[in-house]
């Protein structure tokens, strides 16, 4: 009998650690994409004209086609995810924030700057 209840608080062990290293996986998996989507972006801002930059900030990224192209993309591969951009003509710098939000959790966030010259 005792062994029995042991072997059954061994077994309710192993199914809780299995839970939670799903969830770890699950927000790694997350964090992967949003690194990926965020490097993504940069390259094609890099790849873009100069006189295009602009056009990679929040309000405008909706009106240009790699922009928003990569927008569709970013809703599709996180949940709830949305990112805020915006570019520093004076320093030609882009800030790339993604967020998402796993159901039953709080949100997470992505940030990323880099110099485009």
């Amino acid at each position: 009998m005792v062994g029995i209840l042991i072997f059954a608080f061994g077994v309710l062990g192993v199914v809780g650690l299995q839970a939670s290293m799903s969830k770890a996986q699950g927000n790694a998996k997350y964090r992967t994409e949003a690194a990926n989507l965020g490097n993504e972006l940069l390259g094609k801002m890099w790849a873009d004209t100069a006189a295009n930059l602009p056009s990679y900030g929040t309000d405008a990224c909706k009106a240009h086609a790699p922009c928003a192209d990569w927008l569709g993309k970013l809703e599709r591969a996180l949940p709830l995810g949305k990112a805020e951009l915006s570019w520093d003509a004076a320093n030609q710098e882009v800030h790339i924030e993604i967020f998402w939000t796993r159901p039953g959790e709080g949100s997470s966030r992505f940030d990323m700057r880099a110099v485009i010259s």
